[in-house]
């Protein structure tokens, strides 16, 4: 392996560089400022990362449960916890969205949170989710957004639905086990009561 050295007037500037690199992605972990998305524990490709920009920006306003409902979310299938660990959270779901059958990344059929020890609740996440049969009316090939290919849940299922394509997009929680991926052992529904938050 060959090495080039740089003369002395590229120094600053790279070190300069490299520390700015540093100091920007530690910014980016920490957590605080309610407009600052998580950081991610996997690194996500540009498409990735677009999509993440995009349904952070369309749902940010979701934020106040209240909002979510007013644009006609509203609570089904209450807090899903995982099969052995971790949870999906609180479905919060726009009928309308489901039905139209439109896959668009700035109108997510369903909104996600996750309830806190304090009896409020948290955004964590946005889905997409259209109907296997009506989907598969119109094209041969399962659906995707921006590159990300959504996942099957046959029927019967969990959820009293039809089979169906979703994907989940962790837009407000990192998780350590991907953005995409269906659960989040980090995610609680501990204190949910089991009533309406």
């Amino acid at each position: 392996m060959k090495f080039v050295r740089l003369g002395k007037q590229f120094h600053r500037p790279i070190i300069a560089l490299i520390l700015l690199g540093m100091w920007s992605a530690s910014m980016l972990a920490q957590p605080g400022h309610s407009h600052e998305a998580p950081a991610q524990a996997q690194a996500l490709t540009q498409s990735q990362s677009a999509l993440l920009k995009i349904i952070r920006e369309n749902t940010e306003r979701f934020k106040d449960v209240k909002v979510a409902e007013g644009e006609h979310y509203s609570l089904l299938f209450g807090c899903v916890s995982g099969p052995d660990y971790g949870a999906m959270g609180l479905h919060y779901v726009n009928m309308d969205f489901v039905r139209s059958g439109v896959i668009d990344p700035t109108r997510p059929q369903i909104v996600i949170y996750e309830p806190t020890p304090e009896g409020t609740l948290r955004l964590i996440r946005a889905d997409y989710l259209v109907l296997a049969d009506a989907w598969h009316k119109k094209y041969a090939s399962p659906p995707q957004l921006m590159g990300q290919l959504f996942h099957l849940f046959p029927s019967p299922n969990r959820f009293g639905l039809p089979a169906f394509y979703t994907l989940h997009v962790w837009a407000w929680k990192a998780n350590g086990k991907g953005a995409f991926v269906n659960w989040h052992p980090n995610v609680s529904c501990a204190n949910y009561s089991g009533q309406k938050p």
